[in-house]
């Protein structure tokens, strides 16, 4: 099952923070959740933060990242901070810091990066971009005859409704939960489809799975940084 990034629920919170419908340490717990600790590294030169501590310290839009190969989504730079963030697959940025998780020990420690302005992802667009996409999949996904190679995935497509909620702050804009729910269904099934081979096949069908199951991760990773990047400036 899919769920929500960490750097995706630290950006939901901090915008929340940001509007004054939390306070911080209602951030540090919802990031925590079942975690044993969360400390935050470079933002205070002089010492590891706490969690609840970070919010007030940070100001500037806030945006998610969630790079892949090829595909810096979410990311303005600089180098050192996109390779971080390609390796964790995840980051958030807020003003000119960038965050990014690495577990340590079993605590996940966020190391501040110094941060170019991220490319603003517009959350209606990417929205309707990934309903699009979702739809043209899997039509193609069905010719494939995916069924017979992962039969879990026309399941998994039809069970939208009976998703487990998500960690966000209470009233959450109820499109954007939408919108993730789709995304994060969308994930899944892509790690899915990728965990097997499925039997065999030509060369010709691989690629047509492996180029449809890439457009179906680039449009939900973009869904997801959307509707979780920052209402509040």
């Amino acid at each position: 099952m899919s769920t929500l990034p960490i750097a995706a629920v630290l950006a939901t919170w901090l915008d929340a923070f940001r509007s004054g419908d939390v306070g911080p340490d209602d951030l540090a717990d919802a990031v925590r959740g079942d975690d044993p600790r969360h400390l935050v590294s470079g933002v205070d030169d002089d010492r590891i933060l706490e969690l609840h501590e970070l919010p007030a310290l940070l100001d500037g839009p806030i945006s998610l990242a969630l790079p892949a190969p090829g595909d810096l989504l979410g990311l303005g730079g600089p180098e050192e901070l996109n390779l971080a963030a390609l390796d964790a697959g995840q980051a958030v940025v807020v003003g000119k810091v960038g965050l990014v998780p690495v577990e340590d020990a079993r605590t996940i420690v966020w190391t501040a990066f110094p941060a170019e302005p991220a490319p603003w992802v517009d959350e209606r667009e990417t929205s309707i971009e990934l309903r699009t996409t979702l739809a043209e999949v899997t039509r193609r996904l069905v010719d494939l005859d995916v069924a017979s190679w992962q039969p879990d995935i026309p399941d998994l497509l039809m069970n939208l409704r009976h998703r487990p909620p998500l960690p966000l702050p209470r009233g959450y804009d109820a499109r954007r939960i939408e919108t993730l729910d789709r995304a994060l269904l969308c994930l899944e099934v892509v790690a899915l489809a990728r965990s097997g081979e499925g039997g065999a096949v030509s060369s010709y069908e691989m690629q047509q799975r492996a180029g449809a199951l890439g457009e179906l991760d680039r449009a939900a990773r973009r869904a997801v940084v959307g509707a979780c990047s920052g209402r509040a400036g």
